[in-house]
């Protein structure tokens, strides 16, 4: 998928970069103490960047397409990191909270409990996870070619389980984008497994 976003990255900014991020992201703050440290993963225009850092929170975005980085940093004022979260370490990281909004929606069934084990490597324990997926049974191709998984609450829920994730809170929100597509959105903590 990283062709899509970077062959497509200006589109994509112009598509995203107004949408109003309140809905999905003030379940987080709600929870978060001012000034602590936020990873945006798959920071995408920077729209995210600039909200968090706006309300004082002290945002870093993570970012696959050169390009949408590039856009980022200059729309949000903020580092961005490039970088595929397949393969990154995300050990060398440290941050209070992960903001993974739509970050992980083209990850298979398997994938996904594998990567969301990587990318916590980078959140300090009783750190929160904001993490939006699309439900739905199987998966859904779009005409431009990118191919969504679709995910049950249930089955998300063993996999938070599973991997030391307390759920927080859960939303359920209507797309912005497309009337027919329905986010989950979940606040996650990461608590001791021991």
């Amino acid at each position: 998928m990283t062709d899509f976003y970077e062959n497509n990255c200006e589109g994509y900014f112009g598509s995203t970069v107004d949408i109003e991020p309140d809905s999905f992201l003030c379940p987080l703050t709600d929870v978060l103490m001012p000034g602590v440290r936020v990873l945006d993963i798959g920071c995408g225009s920077g729209r995210d960047l600039r909200w968090l850092s706006e309300r004082g929170f002290e945002p870093t975005g993570f970012e696959r397409s050169p390009g949408l980085a590039a856009m980022a940093r200059r729309h949000s004022l903020c580092s961005v990191i490039e970088g595929d979260f397949c393969s990154y370490d995300f050990s060398s990281l440290q941050f209070d909270a992960l903001v993974l909004v739509g970050a992980l929606v083209h990850l298979s069934r398997p994938e996904l409990p594998v990567i969301l084990r990587t990318i916590c490597q980078s959140l300090v324990l009783s750190g929160c996870v904001l993490l939006t997926l699309k439900e739905g049974i199987g998966s859904k191709a779009f005409n431009d070619g990118r191919i969504f998984t679709l995910w049950a609450r249930e089955e998300l829920e063993w996999i938070f389980a599973d991997n030391n994730l307390e759920v927080v809170s859960f939303t359920r929100n209507v797309s912005k984008l497309r009337p027919d597509d329905v986010w989950l959105g979940y606040v996650l903590r990461l608590v001791d497994g021991e």
